[in-house]
């Protein structure tokens, strides 16, 4: 089930080709262009916020909060109904309680669960504080930020990375387009993964227009 989930939400894939020399930029032909995340999903899954003029965030759509509920809601509705059904059986002295459906439900509980908390966790860009952080621990409130996985300083941001992923299912496939940071050392901090490319570039510039750095476009146009 989990494989099938991974295939749904596209774990699996190529990317287009991208020539990076058009960008007149040293370190454009040093930094990886191909996915930092692999997979992807078809829809929407974070839109770009503007909160004050110091702080930008990317908030979960209305569309990903709802995906990963419904699995949740699958997992505690299936496994119900089937457990009444038994109840009422068991009452007309049949068996007992099937456990597998149980399992899969807890299983389709957990994985909504896991698929809301990332959706909901925070990506902010904060120019008060500096720092740039995905997760739900900020870099000011640990004694060394650099201990937090998907953080870094705004000063250290060099450009913006537009790069795009095909992913393949056995029933389908889609493009899905992924977000980056490319900092000062090379190194690439993503911030969303989805299937909007209109969308994904308006936030892109508007973003980038919000740190004062380059967007770099390898999507095929």
């Amino acid at each position: 089930m989990l494989q099938k989930l991974s295939r749904m939400m596209g774990l699996s894939g190529g990317q287009s080709v991208f020539d990076p020399a058009g960008l007149n930029d040293a370190l454009a032909l040093r930094v990886d262009w191909t996915p930092l995340k692999r997979g992807g999903a078809s829809f929407r899954t974070r839109r770009l916020v503007k909160t004050d003029l110091q702080r930008c965030e990317f908030k979960p759509t209305a569309g990903a909060l709802l995906f990963s509920l419904a699995f949740a809601v699958m997992g505690l509705t299936v496994p119900a109904i089937i457990v009444f059904s038994s109840f009422r059986q068991e009452t007309a002295g049949l068996g007992a309680v099937p456990l597998f459906p149980l399992l899969i439900g807890a299983v389709f509980v957990w994985v909504g669960g896991y698929m809301f908390r990332a959706f909901t966790a925070p990506v902010v860009f904060d120019l008060r504080s500096g720092y740039f952080w995905k997760g739900r621990t900020a870099p000011m409130e640990v004694i060394n930020p650099a201990d937090i996985k998907c953080a870094a300083k705004l000063e250290e941001i060099h450009a913006l990375q537009l790069v795009s992923e095909r992913c393949t299912s056995k029933n389908s496939s889609y493009l899905s387009y992924e977000l980056n940071l490319v900092l000062e050392s090379g190194e690439r901090l993503n911030i969303f993964d989805h299937g909007n490319l209109n969308r994904a570039r308006e936030d892109a510039e508007q973003l980038g227009r919000f740190l004062g750095r380059p967007v770099w476009d390898a999507v095929q146009r």
